[in-house]
């Protein structure tokens, strides 16, 4: 979610420039004169999760909602915070030119964040040692992004969702055994055993409740990319505090609270499937029908840390993502045409060489 400029400026008692978040420390720190101040969280109020039947309804209090200014990049649609002060940057996602405008986006306030545990120069070191284990990737490219640009700090919002969850099932258990048959084999006879299965009617009952059901409230990476950097540790989830994002920008949800919980429902009911298999339990399993009863169903909006590149290669772009807790990294796979085309050669002359050495070998035998 973007926020409004003015929420995370923290001027410096010392010198009056701003202040960021520096991961390594985890405080505020100038960057003109050194001064550092610790994250007050004393203004933090502690991570509630939120009804999401109330939100649904459109009923939730004003003290839950903002309304904050974003632009919108006309390549990808992410929304694209901007200080007061800057008029025209790059898109962090795809590098496309982005001019700033007056919308606002009116929306459910953040509850909690995961600070940046990784800087910069830790996020390009990952990024770079990645790119630099990737076959065929060009050279032009890993030289380009380990001098390119400053990686951008990003914090990308997710939904959590909790559910109190029961199932009633039917299928049918499957128990394996064995059966020996006689078989012709090269005009022999052998005999083998074979598997087979019989099945038993099986119902009843399971129940589990879900914490935390992680979902991506963002369309601007390919799901690919920001599944790739789990897992996130949510025991790390800090009540939201507007000095984390001092220094970083923060992207809006574009998934709805709705539409979020229709991912977090095919999670549950991938869990409540293998939940049903082993209370079928036997070799083999069968569910016919599975009826699922969902209560209690709370949420809460986080903000999660991403260092992210965007690059402009030789006319196309390549995107670069590194999950600012863990250091996984995450990119579009470049290829070099040239690299490709050698070690081809190279290939080819192995292969022409090993079979001129069968060939030697062979008339040495004939002779």
């Amino acid at each position: 979610m973007a926020l409004l400029a003015e929420e995370h400026r923290f001027p410096c008692d010392n010198c009056g420039s701003d202040m960021a978040f520096d991961p390594g420390a985890h405080q505020l720190l100038c960057p003109h004169c050194g001064n550092s101040e610790p994250v007050s969280e004393g203004r933090a109020t502690s991570i509630r999760e939120l009804d999401f039947n109330t939100a649904i309804r459109g009923a939730l209090a004003e003290a839950e909602m903002e309304e904050t200014r974003v632009t919108q990049c006309p390549n990808c649609a992410a929304q694209v915070e901007f200080d007061a002060d800057v008029h025209a940057t790059e898109c962090p996602f795809c590098a496309t030119p982005v001019v700033a405008d007056t919308g606002t986006h009116r929306h459910i306030k953040p509850r909690g964040v995961v600070p940046f545990h990784l800087d910069e120069r830790q996020a390009r070191k990952a990024m770079t040692d990645w790119l630099g284990g990737l076959w065929f990737a060009p050279n032009g490219l890993k030289e380009y992004a380990r001098k390119g640009r400053k990686l951008d700090g990003i914090y990308v919002p997710y939904w959590t969702y909790d559910a109190a969850t029961r199932t009633r099932y039917t299928g049918q258990r499957g128990i394996d055994y064995h059966e020996r048959r006689t078989v012709m084999r090269d005009g022999k006879k052998h005999t083998v055993m074979v598997t087979k299965t019989r099945w038993h009617p099986a119902s009843g009952r399971v129940a589990r409740d879900f914490d935390d059901v992680l979902v991506l409230a963002s369309t601007s990476l390919p799901k690919s990319y920001t599944d790739a950097l789990q897992p996130w540790d949510l025991s790390h989830l800090s009540p939201y505090t507007p000095e984390y994002l001092a220094g970083f920008r923060a992207e809006a949800y574009t998934v709805s609270l709705d539409d979020g919980f229709g991912e977090a429902r095919e999670i549950m009911d991938r869990r409540i499937t293998r939940d049903i298999r082993f209370d079928i339990g036997g070799d083999r399993q069968r569910i016919h029908s599975a009826d699922t009863q969902v209560s209690d169903v709370t949420f809460k909006h986080v903000l999660l840390p991403v260092w992210m590149a965007a690059y402009k290669y030789r006319g196309r772009t390549f995107r670069f993502v590194v999950n600012g807790q863990t250091g996984a990294v995450r990119g579009e796979r470049p290829f070099s045409a040239i690299k490709i085309a050698i070690a081809v050669i190279i290939g080819l002359l192995i292969a022409a060489a090993i079979g001129y050495g069968m060939a030697l070998q062979n008339d040495t035998v004939l002779r």
